[in-house]
């Protein structure tokens, strides 16, 4: 097949539907320039599921990526492939330190947290049910952004005076429109952070994660603790991934079914639940867009009669995925009573998200609450309207204005 152009992908996701839609029509995988990066997007479901679960692709840059060390002094996204965690760990390194935030994860553990999620919706809702009738409010800001905030920061023991910071920064995480510089100054501000929460909890100790992985002894080694990198970047993969993709979700639901009341209609007359709500938002609209970066062990054959060359890097373009037409009929339409709401918006493999069922609760019971206590609510501008959030990664809006009753008549 002729050789295609590198498609250079918008920094600013200025049109994401589009982009994704290009993708697709360039077939299984193809070339693209990720803020001066070039890497194999692969929009394929099966192709990309493949490579999800092969040994032969790594999440390793440092030893898999021959471009690494040079590309991480000026890349933008340089945090993604640098951190030393398991979101970039390879083999029995992964299953290490995988094992490791795995029970502060369990299916126990989250179902315990419950009662806490409701109580702490209620509290949002709360505040916005004294809100005066006819006000227009910012529901990414006062419902999608609270809650996930503060689970996490429980969970993980976050004072209170620190979680506006952890925000700002987890935000420039994942915004791709910043510049290196910008990037690496917002990177050593996160650090700062987070020496400063180990520091706190190494001596007022808890029963939170944070405490819990200061004290994580290695089973497996000589014994010996988390190294610091280890154990600050694993805190801020959780931290940041663990609030971040959930407001998204929040996000996407909302705008969703204030767009489309018929799904409300469905869910109401019991042609759905919440669940299936949330699912076809996580197909629809999945909370991350592309994932930086896995790299090819080995020269990987295309279906299309291309190869990923050993040593190239690899971008998991998972919304483009999602809305493939040779994997859900009508792809592109939301309908929480399709049958097969299957998707990719947690991964896939070992890399799977650990924490999935949390975020699945959290979003199922924000949408549960929030529709009872408003079920009126409306958008005050189209969907047209709403600005989507300047970053290839992360898939919400900047904003979203409702008013929660409809004005009064007179």
């Amino acid at each position: 097949m002729p050789k295609q152009q590198i498609l250079v992908l918008d920094p600013a996701a200025t049109d994401p539907d589009a982009e994704h839609q290009a993708l697709r029509e360039r077939g299984p995988a193809t070339l693209v320039d990720i803020l001066g990066v070039r890497a194999w997007s692969v929009s394929d479901p099966v192709l990309l599921k493949r490579l999800l679960t092969s040994k032969d692709v790594s999440k390793d840059g440092r030893a898999h990526w021959p471009a690494f060390a040079e590309t991480v002094t000026t890349w933008p996204l340089a945090l993604w492939v640098a951190v030393e965690n398991m979101f970039t760990a390879y083999g029995t390194n992964h299953s290490r330190l995988r094992r490791m935030v795995a029970p502060a994860l369990s299916a126990r553990r989250t179902a315990a947290l419950q009662a806490d999620i409701e109580a702490l919706v209620t509290g949002i809702l709360d505040d916005l049910d004294a809100l005066p009738v006819g006000e227009t409010v910012d529901l990414r800001e006062h419902l999608a952004y609270p809650l996930p905030i503060a689970v996490i920061s429980q969970l993980m023991g976050v004072p209170t005076h620190q979680r506006i910071d952890f925000r700002t920064v987890v935000d420039n995480v994942f915004a791709t429109h910043l510049s290196a510089e910008e990037q690496a100054a917002n990177t050593a501000a996160l650090y700062r952070l987070l020496d400063a929460l180990i520091e706190i909890k190494r001596t007022e100790p808890g029963e939170d994660m944070t405490s819990l992985l200061i004290a994580t002894r290695d089973d497996e080694g000589d014994g010996s603790t988390l190294s610091h990198a280890e154990l600050r970047d694993t805190l801020l993969l959780m931290i940041s991934a663990g609030y971040e993709t959930t407001v998204n979700v929040i996000d996407q639901a909302i705008t969703a079914l204030l767009t489309d009341p018929q799904q409300l209609t469905h869910l109401r007359e019991g042609r759905c639940t919440w669940q299936d709500i949330v699912e076809e938002t996580l197909r629809h609209q999945p909370a991350v867009k592309h994932l930086p970066l896995r790299y090819a062990l080995t020269d990987i054959p295309l279906p299309d009669g291309q190869t990923i060359k050993a040593g190239e890097a690899i971008l998991a373009s998972y919304a483009a995925a999602n809305r493939h037409p040779h994997w859900h009929q009508d792809a592109d339409r939301f309908d929480a009573t399709r049958p097969s709401k299957e998707h990719l918006a947690f991964g896939h493999g070992v890399h799977f998200c650990l924490g999935a069922p949390l975020a699945r609760l959290e979003v199922a019971t924000a949408l549960r609450l929030f529709f009872e206590r408003f079920p009126n609510v409306q958008l005050t501008t189209e969907q047209a309207g709403l600005k989507t959030l300047s970053s290839l990664i992360s898939n919400g809006h900047t904003s979203l204005p409702v008013r929660l009753r409809p004005t009064p008549s007179r």
